[in-house]
């Protein structure tokens, strides 16, 4: 199908599609809604359908919303979608990918940190991708902050 059935509306807005999109469970959303959806709930995570509660990990454009891709709107909206296709839609990525989406992924991270309906999780997560990212600016780094000869020293102490 190329396109949302003709007498059924967005179940977020309740208004006619525009951008219209399937989601892997079938259902139908307006590619700005289902965007608003995710990026209300976690970060690291995908969305949930809100018919069906099942999780989202790919989203389709109808055909009429790649037909106008022209239009910068749509092209800023389709180009969300590729974005959560390639964040949940279970392609493997390589490091260079992921080096690349943690400026975004980070933002996203630091907005629901100061949100105060969050829970203790996002923080106890937050926490946990900062040290990867310190330990691999650490292992990239050119810097010895800590020398070895410093460990050989430490050997020898607890001898």
């Amino acid at each position: 199908m190329d396109g949302p059935p003709g007498n059924d509306c967005c179940a977020i807005c309740h208004g006619h599609f525009n951008i219209a999109c399937q989601a892997n469970c079938s259902h139908w959303f307006c590619g700005d809604c289902i965007m608003l959806v995710w990026h209300h709930g976690s970060v690291l995570q995908p969305c949930k359908c809100p018919l069906c509660r099942r999780q989202i990990t790919l989203l389709v454009p109808g055909e009429a919303s790649l037909r106008e891709r022209n239009d910068p709107h749509v092209a800023e909206v389709l180009g969300k979608i590729e974005r959560y296709n390639h964040l949940f839609g279970g392609n493997t990525s390589s490091l260079v990918q992921r080096m690349q989406d943690l400026p975004f992924l980070l933002r996203r991270l630091l907005r629901e940190i100061m949100d105060p309906q969050r829970s203790l999780p996002v923080v106890i997560k937050a926490r946990v991708y900062i040290a990867m990212v310190l330990s691999a600016v650490y292992i990239i780094s050119p810097v010895d902050i800590i020398p070895e000869a410093m460990g050989d020293n430490l050997q020898e102490f607890w001898e």
